[in-house]
């Protein structure tokens, strides 16, 4: 029933507005200019692109920063294992939270002395600079890769390492061991040498014995050869490319399953 007022004409109840819309109800969508260009097909996609572009950098960055990343493998001294410009996935969750092993392929950082001086590089312009890092965030270029090594652990924390006995094999903590991951015809290595890894280090040598810049290489620097943890980017795991260099990185856990941990 129509309420009247003093005059009796009809007044408006508490529950409508000067337009007779219900208070309480959904105001329609002002119809602004943002509004009409978000209708526009075209726009709405682009803004889907956008939005899924910057998530999956986002993702890609923090996997990249946390998980695994890509390398290039820059050298032949991983030979036969791994061939030159292979890429390479590693898993930056070893040493930090994964220990190392014996037999494991890992990519680190120069400990000092290791690569030789670089011929300064044409500079870059920063159109160049952006895209590589783009693509290095998807995992499509790894543009530090000449700055980093990758070779084989062979000794541990407290290993004893010596070449070779009389059959010619390396010996750790006592037991010889027969390296399968060699070519045959590869010898362990034409340099002698007896060490002891300290605490925190690791010895490591390339597959390519023949042409491996490793550990006995580089005893006559501060470091003596060893490469400390911290150096450490992580463990290579798979051989991502090209496709028909697709492979499990084996650490070989049968050729050390053998050695005893050393005496402290």
């Amino acid at each position: 029933m129509t309420e009247l007022g003093f005059d009796n004409e009809p007044v408006a109840s508490a529950s409508s507005t000067k337009n007779g819309r219900r208070k309480g109800k959904n105001k329609p969508v002002k119809n602004t200019r943002w509004a009409r260009i978000k209708r526009n097909p075209f726009v709405a996609f682009l803004i889907d692109l956008v939005v899924i572009v910057g998530a999956a950098l986002i993702l890609s960055l923090l996997v990249k920063t946390f998980l695994i990343r890509s390398f290039f493998v820059p050298s032949g001294s991983m030979l036969s294992t791994l061939q030159i410009d292979d890429r390479i996935i590693v898993n930056e969750l070893v040493p930090n939270v994964v220990p190392i092993e014996h037999g494991d392929v890992l990519v680190f950082k120069d400990p000092g002395g290791w690569l030789s001086v670089d011929v300064p590089s044409t500079p870059k312009s920063i159109w160049e600079q952006g895209t590589e890092w783009f693509l290095s965030a998807f995992g499509l270029a790894a543009p530090d890769s000449s700055q980093h090594l990758v070779k084989r652990t062979i000794g541990l924390p407290g290993d004893h390492i010596k070449c070779c006995d009389a059959s010619g094999h390396l010996v750790i903590n006592g037991v010889p061991i027969t390296e399968t991951y060699l070519d045959a015809g590869i010898k362990p290595s034409e340099t002698k040498f007896d060490v002891t890894v300290p605490a925190n280090k690791l010895w490591m040598m390339g597959d390519n014995r023949s042409s491996s810049s490793d550990s006995r290489f580089h005893t006559d620097l501060p470091s003596k050869g060893f490469v400390d943890k911290s150096f450490v980017v992580g463990r290579a795991f798979v051989v991502s490319w090209p496709a028909n260099h697709w492979q499990w990185l084996d650490n070989f856990s049968s050729v050390f399953k053998d050695v005893p941990k050393p005496q402290n």
